[in-house]
């Protein structure tokens, strides 16, 4: 635990051997989602058909990225924490730190496609309804927020917030490309018309395997608490409502710098 990787966070053979053996001790489920992706409805579906616990697998989630905190994922693989398998929802970057973490354990985490206007429409929203919507993932939202007109609260989000959610893709795809079967792609589209299919793949890939009717009896036993895990209606291209073509060019731009983007662009833009 207080033998540190390197600057980089690259463990050492001798490290990498020791969290290898940790890692096949307990199967572990990280949904490495963007904010509003679905990721605390899929976890709640997941801790239900596994009978596993929400784990928060970082120090502190607060308003910066996410990076994972290694006492908890060791103390998990010794025993701790809970009986069944460790199922966390977290807001992060694949960065060179935070990957050389997964592949020390073996877990192979799970990743959401959606449309990033779609997802700044639902982050809007919740600025407008939360009691803590001061704390931005990874920026601070002014305190007049709630007080600017809609047209300047659309520039502060595709300004603020669009560059996280451009970086965290360009990442992610291209750590997947790099790394053939490492990561599990999901469609959002696809999560809306099949949920419990949705499930049964992220577990099977995580190594927790359900049957197809243990995931829809999961789905079905959260469906009416929907709106407590942050899962409004699922309706995509509501972001037609908030931003202009403008504001979609602009999520244009930033994702043509990362050429690992290009298969998905057109969904994550909402073209």
């Amino acid at each position: 635990m207080f033998d540190l990787p390197d600057n980089d966070g690259a463990y050492s053979e001798k490290q990498r051997a020791y969290l290898g053996t940790l890692g096949q001790k307990r199967p572990v489920l990280i949904l490495a989602f963007p904010p509003k992706a679905a990721g605390t409805f899929l976890r709640a579906a997941a801790v239900k058909a596994t009978g596993g616990e929400q784990l928060r697998a970082v120090y502190a989630q607060g308003s910066r990225d996410a990076q994972l905190y290694l006492p908890t994922l060791i103390a998990y693989y010794l025993g701790g924490f809970c009986t069944g398998p460790m199922v966390s929802h977290v807001h992060m970057q694949a960065f060179p730190p935070n990957v050389s973490v997964l592949e020390a354990f073996g877990i192979r985490p799970v990743i959401m496609i959606r449309s990033i206007p779609d997802m700044l429409a639902s982050y809007w929203d919740m600025l407008e309804r939360s009691s803590a919507y001061h704390q931005g993932i990874n920026c601070t939202i002014p305190p007049d927020f709630r007080e600017m007109p809609a047209d300047r609260k659309a520039d502060f989000l595709i300004d603020m917030v669009g560059p996280w959610y451009a970086g965290f893709y360009a990442t992610w795809l291209d750590y997947a490309q790099q790394k053939p079967g490492r990561v599990c792609t999901l469609a959002f589209g696809e999560f809306v018309a099949q949920p419990a299919y949705t499930l049964e793949t992220l577990l099977r890939h995580a190594g927790i395997p359900r049957t197809l009717a243990q995931c829809q009896a999961a789905i079905d036993a959260i469906w009416s608490e929907r709106y407590d895990y942050r899962f409004n209606e699922g309706v995509e291209g509501r972001s037609h409502q908030y931003f202009s073509i403008r504001h979609l060019e602009r999520i244009g731009r930033m994702l043509s710098y990362y050429p690992g983007t290009a298969p998905h662009r057109a969904d994550l833009i909402g073209l």
